[in-house]
């Protein structure tokens, strides 16, 4: 399942991002919220990393991530 975090601000939100980047999927949106995988979460909590949960990411941010138009080569 994919959630919806926010950071308290855009040094921590870095901070989280570098930490996560090699371990687990996501995406950020300029609005502030990071999609992650539930798994992350714990790993954020593991680190100190303070965050606040928005609720799990609705579908149209899921499926909006996979793009299944041909792209020429």
């Amino acid at each position: 399942m994919q959630i919806l975090v926010r950071f308290a601000d855009a040094e921590t939100e870095r901070n989280a991002l570098g930490k996560l980047i090699p371990r687990f999927s996501g995406k950020s949106w300029a609005s502030g919220e990071t999609m992650l995988p539930s798994a992350a979460l714990g790993f954020l909590a593991e680190q100190g990393i303070p965050f606040t949960v928005v609720g799990p990411a609705p579908y149209e941010r899921v499926t909006s991530l996979r793009d299944t138009g041909a792209v020429a080569v």
